[in-house]
Parts: C-alpha cells; sequence; structure tokens
C-alpha cells in the first residue's frame, strides 16, 4: 500500500546524519548503496525515479507485513546531491540487482559529512570518518604549541560535528593528543567544555530560508 507523504530529502547535514543512524540503521537497515545524482539532473526526479523503480513508498503496516513473511523493506534518504538506498535483510528485487555494489554497515560504515555511521548488530554507532579525524589530530598536533590555551579549546569545542558518543571521546582524544605535546613542552593543558548531549533535529523541518525540503507525491512512513 502506497501512502502520500514521505519525506527522503534532508535539509541539514545533522538531520541527515541523525534519520540515517537513528531511524534506519539502528533500526536493521543494514544494507546501502550509496550515490550521487549527476549535476546535469533535478534530485527531486531522481527520488520519484528510485522510490518507484523499488517500490519504496509503502506503508508502515505493509512493511510489518513484508518483514514478518520474510520479505526486506527499503528506505531511501538525500542530502543535496548525496543519497543512500537501505535495505533489511530478507527478499527484494533491489538487493539483486544492485548486488555488486552493496555493502553491509555492520562491516563497512556509511561515510559522508566527515561523518561514519555503521552499525553493532545492536545499535548503530556514528564516528568522525578516520582519515577525516587523522587530519583533524595531525592539524591539532601542529597547533598545540602555536595557539594559546584559550584559542585551542574554542577550536576544538566549536568543531562542527555533533556529540554522538563515539564523536564525544574522539573530541577527547583531540584534547588529550594536545595535552601531551603541551606537557612535554612545559605548557598548561587544554580543558576545553565540550558539549556531551547531541541535539536532537527534525530530519524533514523547513530550513531557515522557510523551504521544507520537497515530498515525492507517493512516498510513505516514519522510518519504522
Amino acid at each position: 500500500m502506497e501512502r502520500e507523504g514521505y519525506r527522503c530529502e534532508a535539509t541539514t547535514l545533522e538531520g541527515f546524519i541523525q534519520q540515517l543512524a537513528v531511524g534506519y540503521v539502528s533500526r536493521g537497515y543494514y544494507f546501502y548503496v550509496c550515490g550521487w545524482v549527476p549535476e546535469r539532473k533535478e534530485p527531486s526526479e531522481v527520488d520519484r525515479r528510485l522510490i518507484a523503480k523499488y517500490g519504496i513508498s509503502i506503508s508502515k503496516w505493509s512493511r510489518a507485513r513484508r518483514k514478518r513473511a520474510g520479505y526486506a523493506n527499503l528506505q531511501y534518504l538525500r542530502f543535496e546531491r548525496f543519497f543512500v538506498i537501505l535495505a533489511t535483510l530478507g527478499s527484494h528485487p533491489f538487493l539483486e540487482m544492485e548486488a555488486k555494489l552493496i555493502r553491509d554497515c555492520r562491516e563497512t560504515p556509511v561515510k559522508f559529512g566527515g561523518y561514519a555511521v555503521a552499525s553493532t548488530g545492536r545499535n548503530a554507532r556514528v564516528r568522525i570518518e578516520r582519515e577525516q579525524y587523522n587530519l583533524l589530530k595531525a592539524y591539532f598536533s601542529e597547533l598545540a604549541l602555536r595557539r594559546s590555551a584559550p584559542t585551542l579549546e574554542r577550536m576544538i569545542a566549536t568543531l562542527p560535528f555533533e556529540p554522538y558518543a563515539a564523536v564525544y571521546r574522539q573530541l577527547w582524544g583531540l584534547v588529550r593528543a594536545v595535552n601531551e605535546i603541551r606537557h612535554a613542552a612545559g605548557y598548561a593543558p587544554i580543558e576545553p567544555e565540550l558539549r556531551k548531549f547531541r541535539r536532537r533535529v527534525k530530519p524533514f523541518a523547513t530550513t531557515k530560508l522557510g523551504h521544507a525540503g520537497p515530498r515525492v507525491a507517493f512516498e510513505s512512513d516514519d522510518g519504522r
């Protein structure tokens, strides 16, 4: 059963990562394919085509029936021109048609916007992507003795990453790396005030410009 009102376009990066991790990966949508909408194409048209092609627009009741019958369910999510199609365990044409491209986020995280979203098999885990984190660590190590403590504290505290549990630990890892260098040189340690809890956002909310992410005319439910 198809339903209207299925939103697929996240209006912020934070909303995209939250919906991907909390709305989908944590609910068993482990298998995924990522892609980019070509510049020559209209994103909303690509949304409609992919949703129709794989029959993603169904109600939560239909999803429940499919799950009980051993069939996979799909979700589609896009931010700007980056999109991801996710599937649960089960049988579905998508899993056959895209077999060579499909990844399992329990083994290979979804990487986008400096984040890496994976599954532990029970919960979603959001981290700063490894290469991005290594660049940050090298950068702050270079500045450890060249910037004042207040400046370093402010720079780390205002990094544009939501403090999911793993991200929060990584940010303290940057602090430790900086303090090891400062301690060896006889400098006072830094003690930034890091935000411990992430902001919960509405992934598909109206943007500051007053425009909500467009709804695909025949889409489905709340991500369950």
